[in-house]
């Protein structure tokens, strides 16, 4: 199924020259420092119950596809605790496979199936029982658990993504543990800065509960979140990450901040007051990011759960997301006013926007000295995404005010086939560079290196 020349220039010479770059980083370790796997998996290193809930159940990219399709969420098992009917959502999922021709997502599976299980005859309805017996057999054995699987992929460090109201006890116990694999924390605090996510009033006592300080105040609140990022700290983290609507900064002073505080615990503020405490809040944690020297990711732009009825009956992160709009160059100004200069702070920025990125990220990222721009994401975690990312911001911002690839996915599986894809793009990019006569083949050789493996331990300081 896969083609050792695929996303290469079909230009012959261009082709060759990306080869040899390709052929000097495919065995480069694996970096991913940022995703959303569970911890919990390499605590436990138990084997995965089935092919349908490693593939399916954690990976929106498939079954949002098969939902706008009309394929109840209910038939593949979204919602479930444990799938009753595994082998009949693996059929569902084989009988639409065609569904994914030409996506991102299919050139994952298609990689994941044969360079893992062997399997090179296409998925479809013919082959589904063959695959899923296959997969199952696979599943059973001590060479296809978390651990081996994160040793067998060269993963140098995987980080995960995990709530401020998290004890990260997986964590500890992978620690405990003596595994010498490095799954470390990031700490994500949406559930607790932003006034709409589901039950923030209460996150915010939580927290008071497990620091043991008051909440309830504007000082206590900051200094409980401090405290949690010392804790993650402890236990590996390098890195924040944050998913606000929008990338709107603010710089209150001490006085309005803890009004504005007051009025949001206490349900009182306006809409507007919450969109402008979320933008005081990724200014307070830019302030402890120069402070403890975690570095800060912004994941603007998402408009969350935005079918209702998915909501309100399967919860968050269930396909139903979507992009929009995002502003950066006056929505950042407050917060690059005050720590955009600071040498030992660095603020990763992704996008789901691309007409930011030569307009606003690019000239951003290719003057402050604290920026640095995030790959292509989600909706533009593909070939071509990665290609256009390439042609808009290295004009400006050069190849390195960005940092490699990240493949921020639920699907562990998928973790290869992702920075494959980004490798060999990446050298699709160069090899045009090299073959117009723009760099030369040793420069590009360097470059591709640094893509792949340097400038992303270097920005996230692992």
């Amino acid at each position: 199924m896969l083609h050792s020349d695929r996303l290469f220039p079909s230009d012959p010479t261009t082709r060759q020259i990306a080869r040899e770059l390709y052929a000097a980083v495919h065995d480069l370790p694996i970096v991913s420092p940022h995703g959303h796997t569970d911890a919990k998996w390499f605590a436990e290193d138990q084997p995965f119950p089935d092919p349908a809930s490693l593939f399916i159940v954690p990976d929106h990219y498939i079954y949002r596809m098969l939902y706008s399709q009309g394929i109840a969420l209910e038939q593949l098992g979204i919602g479930q605790a444990k799938l009753e009917n595994p082998r009949a959502v693996w059929r569902i999922f084989a009988e639409n496979y065609f569904l994914f021709r030409g996506t991102p997502t299919r050139m994952w599976l298609d990689f994941a199936f044969q360079e893992l299980f062997g399997l090179t005859k296409r998925l479809s309805p013919e082959t589904a029982d063959v695959y899923f017996d296959t997969i199952s057999e696979k599943l059973a054995t001590p060479e296809f658990r978390p651990r081996a699987l994160f040793e067998r992929f060269r993963l140098e460090v995987l980080a995960t993504t995990d709530s401020p109201l998290d004890s990260l006890a997986d964590h500890k116990r992978i620690l405990d543990s003596g595994w010498k694999g490095r799954v470390i924390p990031t700490f994500r605090p949406d559930a607790v800065v932003d006034p709409e996510f589901a039950g923030f009033r209460e996150n915010v006592a939580r927290l008071g509960e497990l620091t043991k300080l008051d909440t309830a105040t504007w000082k206590g609140y900051l200094n409980a979140l401090q405290e949690r990022r010392s804790y993650f700290k402890v236990l590996g983290a390098t890195a924040t990450d944050h998913g606000h609507p929008t990338a709107l900064t603010a710089d209150l002073s001490a006085a309005a901040a803890a009004a504005l505080f007051a009025k949001v615990l206490d349900g009182r503020a306006t809409t507007a007051e919450q969109e402008l405490f979320r933008a005081q809040m990724l200014t307070e944690m830019a302030r402890m990011s120069v402070e403890d020297g975690l570095v800060m990711q912004l994941h603007p732009g998402a408009v969350r759960n935005h079918n209702a009825v998915v909501y309100q009956k399967f919860g968050r992160d269930k396909g139903a997301d979507s992009p929009a709009p995002t502003e950066y160059v006056q929505a950042l100004r407050p917060l690059l006013s005050r720590f955009g200069n600071e040498k030992d702070f660095t603020m990763i920025l992704f996008t789901l926007d691309e007409s930011t990125y030569s307009r606003e990220l690019a000239p951003l990222a290719g003057h402050y000295p604290c920026l640095r721009l995030g790959p292509p994401w989600w909706f533009h975690d593909s070939p071509e995404g990665m290609m256009r990312f390439r042609e808009m911001a290295t004009e400006t911002a050069g190849f390195y005010n960005t940092v490699g690839f990240n493949d921020d996915t639920r699907a562990f599986l998928s973790i290869p086939a992702r920075h494959d894809v980004a490798r060999r793009v990446d050298c699709s990019f160069l090899a045009r560079l090299v073959a117009e006569h723009r760099l030369e083949e040793t420069e590009a050789l360097e470059v591709a290196k640094d893509l792949t493996y340097n400038l992303v331990r270097k920005a996230y300081r692992l």
